[in-house]
């Protein structure tokens, strides 16, 4: 199952012991064929420390966008049932808006509809979740769509609602019954159960982070805002707060069956979407914009990605907030998965880890080469 390499652990291990996050499993795949693994630092430090295992499981934080609200929408566009050009008020009567009607899916997909980047959803709603998709179609626009590439949560949550409002299922049923169970998926989850806690790597203390950020918007504390230690239940407050299976974030993993879910997305290797479908993933939709987007996957196009420069620019990837990462390479076929739990005893700011991603998939290139 890969063997350890040791410039790559070595990284690591320098920024585990600079503080910078306390532990980190990654995993380097060819052709299908698992290359390089490890596992190091503790998975949790306080209120004890547990040693880091190569199974431990990680709050996959956005990775949730491509690798399941991505997956799902791409296979409803395969069964006719969503089209990428259609209007978002097609499919969500609340975006039937004289601002946001022309909105398209594509559009959420590829982070250009023109809406804010984050909104204390909880806050916005009165605490009730199914007023989400109204509060987010309420808010003002920050540019015309289509015209910019602005990172947006609220896209991604909007894209859940829809997919649960064309199946009639709930986001977790969907992706447990399409993407984990023919994959056959044993610790990948939305909502882990208590008895799984002690293998999970543990997040923040309180969700001072946001509470931070709602500050910085002038909006009010949040009277239900969680003040324990988040270990074994999703880091983000919006996702925690829409029952916490939510289209931007809420999903479980560990790195081996991460990895099982990337292959969804490489035309030889997918057992989930016709092999055509996958050439929309190097496919950059954004030309000429901040960033070069696919559907749900950031490219290595884009200036200053965390894939660097080593991959090819149709590789394709995402981050998590919590410190996880994934990026594949589909001209070599390879696969880089490395989850860390940098929200995990550490004041504010958080480490910012983007170049030590760079460096990682710059060094497991030239591994592989």
């Amino acid at each position: 199952m890969g063997t350890r390499n040791e410039q790559l652990s070595a990284l690591l291990q320098e920024h585990i012991d600079a503080g910078e996050f306390p532990s980190a499993v990654y995993l380097v795949a060819h052709h299908d064929e698992v290359v390089f693994t490890d596992a190091l630092g503790h998975s949790v430090v306080e209120p004890y420390r547990l040693a880091n295992k190569f199974d431990t499981i990680y709050d996959l934080a956005s990775l949730t966008k491509p690798l399941v609200t991505g997956l799902l929408c791409s296979r409803r566009i395969e069964l006719g049932e969503l089209t990428l050009d259609s209007s978002v008020s097609h499919y969500l009567p609340e975006f039937d808006r004289t601002d946001k009607q022309m909105i398209t899916v594509r559009e959420l997909l590829t982070h250009t509809s023109g809406l804010p980047a984050w909104r204390p959803l909880y806050l916005l709603t009165d605490d009730q979740p199914d007023r989400a998709a109204g509060a987010i179609a309420s808010l003002d626009l920050e540019y015309k769509p289509g015209t910019r590439v602005v990172y947006s949560d609220l896209g991604f949550i909007a894209l859940g609602i829809l997919l649960e409002r064309v199946t009639g299922q709930q986001l977790a049923y969907m992706a447990q019954h399409e993407i984990f169970e023919p994959l056959k998926l044993k610790q990948t989850f939305f909502n882990p159960e208590i008895a799984l806690q002690t293998g999970i790597a543990a997040c923040e203390t309180g969700n001072a982070y946001e509470a931070d950020m709602c500050k910085q918007l002038g909006e009010a504390e949040y009277a239900n805002s969680r003040q324990r230690l988040i270990w074994g239940e999703v880091h983000d407050g919006n996702a925690y707060f829409l029952g916490g299976a939510a289209g931007h974030a809420g999903l479980f993993s560990t790195a081996s069956e991460t990895f099982l879910l990337a292959q969804q997305f490489l035309r030889e290797s997918t057992k989930l979407l016709a092999p055509d479908t996958c050439n929309l993933f190097r496919q950059n939709m954004t030309a000429g914009l901040e960033e070069a987007r696919s559907i749900g996957w950031q490219l290595a196009a884009t200036k200053d990605s965390t894939g660097s420069t080593d991959l090819p620019p149709d590789s394709f990837g995402h981050n998590g907030f919590t410190g996880t990462s994934v990026w594949i390479d589909p001209e070599h076929r390879r696969i880089f998965i490395l989850l860390t739990n940098r929200t995990h005893a550490h004041t504010l700011p958080f480490a910012n880890i983007n170049a030590v991603r760079r460096e990682f998939h710059s060094l497991a290139t030239k591994a592989l080469s």
